[in-house]
């Protein structure tokens, strides 16, 4: 399963990297705030998560590492369309704190997780 945070992280560095480059082209910086989310919690946090899965396996196969990174990655994309959204004036109230929310509740099987497993 590391390897799917991983792969799935790099999805999201080409998706911040093209949206980066897609900003600095057309000098509009509007969506910078969801360029800076998709890096680090798409790139950033789960290819860290990947490598951390990797090097502690007994993480790697429980129902939270499943739950991390089903939440995670239908949460992070509806967040920052949500976010999106929300900064070019087309809100859609639900979807934005909706999204977080199911992110956050990613990161939180994450954490405890490894508070669990991972031992020095």
């Amino acid at each position: 399963m590391a390897e799917r945070f991983i792969r799935i992280a790099v999805l999201y560095l080409s998706v911040g990297v093209c949206l980066g480059l897609y900003m600095g082209i057309s000098q509009n910086f509007t969506l910078a705030t969801v360029h800076v989310h998709v890096l680090l919690a798409g790139w950033l946090s789960l290819a860290m998560a990947g490598v951390i899965y990797r090097l502690y396996p007994d993480a790697s196969t429980t129902r939270l590492e499943q739950a991390h990174f089903w939440l995670h990655n239908l949460g992070l994309p509806a967040f920052m369309l949500g976010l999106g959204m929300m900064l070019t004036g087309h809100d859609l109230p639900v979807l934005l704190p909706a999204g977080a929310t199911v992110a956050m509740l990613g990161f939180l099987c994450f954490a405890l997780n490894a508070w669990r497993r991972i031992k020095a």
